[in-house]
């Protein structure tokens, strides 16, 4: 690659960045703007802190001796919960989908039960695993997987059932057994599908994690518990602060995902196009 080449497709690279740093700007001016002029439903004026206040509060430490390290050792525990979570919520989900794959009296059998698991409301569900596991880092980890895995189970058992008939039919004609069948064929057919799955769930995990922490409020203090406290002490930089770090762990995971997504299928989206 000579000079020309690569100053080219380091603008291309740079130009991707301009238009989320131009909504960046768009969302900060607007937020300016209601933090000025907002007022809420009695005609007050609302108590939504500046960016620059945020900023200052979580860099400078808040009014009440609130300190950066302890934002940050906060969101320390919420990674540990979310991808603890994620881990388990990624192998029982592709367990869950390979044996459903592999007969259908399985899948008839279990896969309303999954569809159940994400048709009710996680809000609901948590009281009862505070009541019944406790309230403490296992409970909060329970929650993350229970949020996480059926997005892993649908789009693992659609990738594995993605491989074409003909290919099915050259595994036919060599006799190929159901585990060379899965592993060769199902698997390597799976895997953009399955990392689609991992990518929405990673973002599941998180907010499983703030919903765990949110309501369990005894033990550790992750980001859930300090958002609650801080809105309970009237403390909107400190609370919108935790917020934005809350999102940018669920970035941070999804973009993670994706990347490794992309290195192992690379190689397969090149052959099919």
């Amino acid at each position: 690659m000579n000079s020309s080449e690569a100053r080219t497709r380091l603008v291309d690279r740079g130009a991707r960045f301009i238009p989320p740093l131009i909504v960046l700007a768009g969302f900060t001016g607007l937020w300016y703007l209601y933090a000025l002029f907002g007022l809420d439903e009695n005609g007050r004026k609302t108590a939504l802190a500046y960016p620059h206040t945020v900023v200052s509060e979580f860099f400078g430490g808040g009014p009440e001796g609130e300190q950066p390290w302890q934002l940050l050792s906060a969101l320390g525990l919420t990674f540990v919960v979310a991808l603890a979570g994620l881990v388990i919520a990624m192998v029982l989900g592709v367990i869950f989908a390979t044996l459903m794959s592999q007969a259908d009296w399985i899948e008839t059998s279990f896969y309303p039960y999954a569809v159940l698991l994400q048709t009710v409301p996680i809000l609901a569900l948590v009281p009862l695993i505070g009541l019944l596991f406790g309230f403490g880092f296992n409970a909060r980890i329970l929650v993350c997987v229970i949020i996480s895995l059926f997005p892993i189970i649908t789009n693992t058992l659609f990738g594995l059932k993605s491989a074409e008939g003909p290919q099915h039919d050259l595994f036919t004609l060599h006799q190929a057994s159901r585990w060379t069948r899965l592993t060769k064929l199902q698997f390597p057919a799976a895997l953009p599908a399955m990392f689609t799955g991992f990518q929405i769930s990673s973002g599941l995990s998180v907010i499983g994690a703030i919903v765990g922490g949110f309501f369990f409020q005894r033990g550790p203090r992750d980001l859930g518990n300090r958002i609650l406290l801080y809105s309970n002490r009237l403390r909107p930089a400190e609370m919108i602060a935790a917020v934005i770090l809350s999102a940018l762990l669920g970035v941070v995971f999804f973009q993670f995902f994706g990347w490794v997504g992309k290195r192992l299928t690379s190689s397969w989206y090149k052959q099919v196009r």
